[in-house]
């Protein structure tokens, strides 16, 4: 299969601020929440849609999906029971741009949101950006005691091929335990 053409720096530089719709329904097994959109996804309007994230290897090897799935294809994951959000909605060439007032406003609205889907399990993508957004300083990877309405919440690493200190065998690890954690 042909690799996606690069966008260009013009598209790349448009999609800033732009953000990426949510693939969310009622009564989900598990809804992931990244951190915000990288460039590369909202230009092309896909979830950790960048080559070298690596969000979908991990979820296929922990077990969530029956084969490895392409960004394009992350409507189908509703009818797995998983959907995919973002903490804060709008764009940028990195996570590090997001000021801790953002976070934490994105705590809210992802806290709105949960109210209203009731997903069995959340999982944060992103350990630095839980700690700010739910002023958990100390928080580890894996299950918290904190709840949103009584739905458990998930801390994992963030996907991105950026971040050095999470191996991929690592993440498929973490992904393994939620999905052993969640009604599967």
């Amino acid at each position: 299969m042909n690799q996606p053409a690069w966008p260009s720096r013009e598209a790349l530089h448009a999609a800033a601020r732009k953000r990426v719709p949510d693939v969310i329904a009622s009564g989900l097994k598990v809804l992931f929440c990244g951190i915000n959109p990288g460039l590369y996804s909202a230009t092309v309007g896909r979830h950790f849609a960048r080559p070298g994230n690596r969000f979908w290897p991990a979820l296929y090897a922990a077990g969530f999906t029956p084969r490895l799935f392409l960004p394009e294809e992350q409507e189908e994951l509703l009818r797995l029971g998983l959907g995919i959000t973002n903490l804060v909605e709008r764009a940028s060439a990195s996570a590090s741009e997001l000021s801790a007032d953002e976070l934490r406003a994105g705590r809210m609205r992802l806290e709105s949101m949960v109210g209203s889907c009731r997903p069995a399990r959340l999982a944060v993508l992103g350990i630095a950006a839980y700690r700010t957004a739910f002023e958990r300083p100390n928080a580890r990877p894996g299950r918290q005691t904190d709840t949103i309405e009584g739905v458990t919440i998930w801390v994992l690493p963030n996907p991105s091929g950026l971040n050095a200190h999470y191996q991929l065998r690592d993440l498929v690890r973490l992904f393994r335990e939620l999905r052993m954690d969640s009604v599967f």
